[in-house]
């Protein structure tokens, strides 16, 4: 059975993320593990992130996840959906698009 592919990122989606810290990859966030373990029925997941791969597959290890995943990579591949928390959908109107990146604000980061 051909299974789409989703790319799904990690600080801010599946852990606890407020900012970077290099050698700490925050808790991961309650619900994300049945999360990916339901999509994995039916998408093939890649894990998106800037951090070191050795520590990325260390945390998915840890949290009893890394089975659910196919790769991890840097760099954004062809998939079906991309789940980012710093990511903007384009309706297809650049004025309108230009307005949301302008008020642009994470969902974790509290607005002034």
């Amino acid at each position: 059975m051909y299974k789409k592919t989703l790319m799904i990122d990690l600080d801010g989606v599946l852990n606890n993320y407020t900012k970077y810290e290099e050698d700490y990859i925050p808790d991961i966030k309650q619900g994300a593990k049945e999360f990916i373990e339901k999509l994995s029925h039916n998408y093939e997941l890649i894990l998106y992130t800037t951090r070191n791969s050795k520590q990325a597959i260390e945390w998915l290890q840890t949290n009893n996840i890394d089975k659910y995943f196919k790769d991890i990579t840097n760099i954004k591949k062809p998939a079906y959906i991309y789940i980012d928390d710093r990511a903007l959908k384009f309706n297809g109107n650049f004025d309108e698009t230009f307005k949301e990146i302008g008020n642009f604000n994470v969902y974790w980061k509290k607005k002034l």
